[in-house]
């Protein structure tokens, strides 16, 4: 599929063949051109040529099946993971990659290892949301949430991932909240800055994951460059213009970053955060190679800890780990 391409080849007919074609694609969840009886045979005979909707991927779904991994293969040979996660109140969110591979080289993470190929283009990245929108259209489900959090880092293809946004959220596309929509990212310099003057009321995600910059720098090497005081900065200004409630993201792992007193130095960080529109979502790490998780004992001693400061936090639940698909793992496996 390429949205690119079929707004050139529908340029030529009547305009209303453009919204036609948004509906069958994101409504109807077409996949075959053919599909769409109301186009003239010879327009959809070319569109199949032209502008074909397969989407060619391969899929591993957990031992519970509350997620399901995809691996979807590009045109040019490469491919990139996508997640569905399957929530016990009936939701389901679409974990999203934004690039195939990552520049930033987190220490913590499998994508960060492949080391970056591209930036994914507007459509790549709908069409992950699409996929998966089409595999749970049989069971009477639809996409309920997005989350970028994927491969890559989302502020470095910031003009696609926005342009995706575009379609997702659209009435005439898959009509998802922008409430629903959830970017995350370490801290991009001016990318908070950027976020907040877009007019999508989207939530923002920081990836923390230490209470000071010399233990970040060690698992987030961007961190040099942009410093927790200078992030602190721009989610301050982040908040003040948005009025959005900011989730910080901070993986748990042993004899790292879980101890009683570096809960009390993250909780006197994240009271520098003025308004206080904020909470901390603690992750129990993923083992990649260099890592392992926090004993669950000391992530709730942690969580404590953080509570008896007034910081609000909560403990993510884990999807995934069996086959791969969980935070930090996603590797564009073949």
């Amino acid at each position: 599929m390429n949205l690119e391409r079929l707004e050139n080849i529908l340029r030529d007919e009547p305009k209303f063949r453009l919204k036609q074609a948004k509906q069958a694609l994101f409504i109807n969840l077409i996949s075959d051109w053919e599909q769409a009886t109301n186009f003239p045979l010879e327009l959809r005979q070319r569109l199949n040529q032209e502008c074909p909707l397969e989407i060619e991927t391969k899929i591993t779904k957990s031992q519970d099946e509350n997620s399901i991994k995809a691996l979807i293969y590009l045109d040019d040979g490469l491919s990139v993971e996508t997640v569905l996660l399957n929530h016990l109140d009936g939701r389901n969110t679409v974990c999203v990659s934004s690039q195939v591979g990552c520049s930033l080289g987190c220490v913590f993470c499998a994508t960060g290892k492949m080391g970056f190929k591209r930036n994914l283009t507007r459509t790549e990245i709908v069409s992950q949301v699409l996929f998966f929108a089409r595999y749970i259209k049989s069971k009477g489900l639809k996409v309920n949430n997005i989350v970028f959090m994927g491969m890559g880092e989302p502020f470095l293809n910031y003009e696609n991932v926005m342009g995706a946004i575009e379609v997702l959220n659209d009435k005439d596309g898959l009509n998802i909240g922008a409430r629903h929509i959830s970017i995350s990212t370490v801290g991009i310099i001016n990318g908070i800055k950027k976020l907040a003057q877009e007019k999508l009321q989207l939530n923002l995600a920081l990836s923390l994951h230490a209470p000071n910059d010399d233990l970040r720098s060690k698992i987030i090497p961007y961190n040099r460059a942009n410093s927790i005081k200078n992030l602190i900065k721009d989610v301050n200004c982040y908040l003040e213009q948005t009025g959005r409630r900011l989730m910080i993201e901070y993986l748990m792992i042993d004899d790292f970053n879980d101890s009683r007193e570096q809960a009390l130095e993250l909780a006197k960080l994240l009271k520098q955060i003025d308004p206080p529109l904020y909470f901390v979502n603690l992750i129990a790490y993923n083992p990649t190679d260099e890592f392992k998780p926090s004993p669950a004992k000391r992530i709730k001693d942690f969580k404590l800890a953080l509570n008896k400061q007034g910081i609000e936090a909560t403990e993510r639940h884990r999807f995934g780990q069996d086959i791969e698909a969980a935070c930090g793992q996603l590797a564009g496996k073949l």
